[in-house]
């Protein structure tokens, strides 16, 4: 079990697989109501990091990336709400996109390019940060405010 104080350090994937582990890992720690920011390059392990999530709250519905439907909502243990803000315009607002909504506690907001929604952002979040060191080397790093 990797710990909340390893994820503040950062740890390394070298895998989808590890990376999903690792999500399940903190999948356990994450308070309700907490909304995850997922920061980092195409290709850095953000939707992967999701899965693992889904999978750690028994969500059996496949998680892909909400890239053209901007958000996608699963049901589990907990309740994942999965956004891509990335095709949003500049300076969006989550109250125009109604999620309040469908955030019934306990729920999880994962926002994967929550840099397009800066000013509406909830007060109560993680900022994860995402990063490709090399081919074979990922780099996740927790910062929780």
């Amino acid at each position: 079990m990797t710990a909340l104080n390893d994820f503040v350090r950062g740890v390394m994937s070298d895998s989808s697989t590890k990376t999903i582990e690792l999500a399940k890992d903190l999948a356990s720690q994450i308070p309700p109501d907490t909304t995850l920011l997922l920061k980092g390059d195409l290709g850095a392990g953000k939707t992967t990091f999701v899965k693992g999530l889904a999978l750690a709250w028994g969500i059996e519905k496949t998680i892909t990336s909400p890239t053209f439907n901007i958000y996608q909502i699963y049901a589990g243990e907990r309740q994942l709400i999965h956004m891509d803000a990335y095709r949003l315009p500049e300076h969006s607002l989550l109250d125009d996109l109604m999620l309040e909504d469908f955030m019934q506690s306990p729920y999880c907001l994962a926002i994967e390019w929550p840099e397009r929604i800066s000013r509406s952002l909830p007060i109560k979040y993680w900022n994860l940060q995402f990063r490709i060191d090399n081919r074979s080397q990922h780099h996740i790093q927790l910062a929780i405010p």
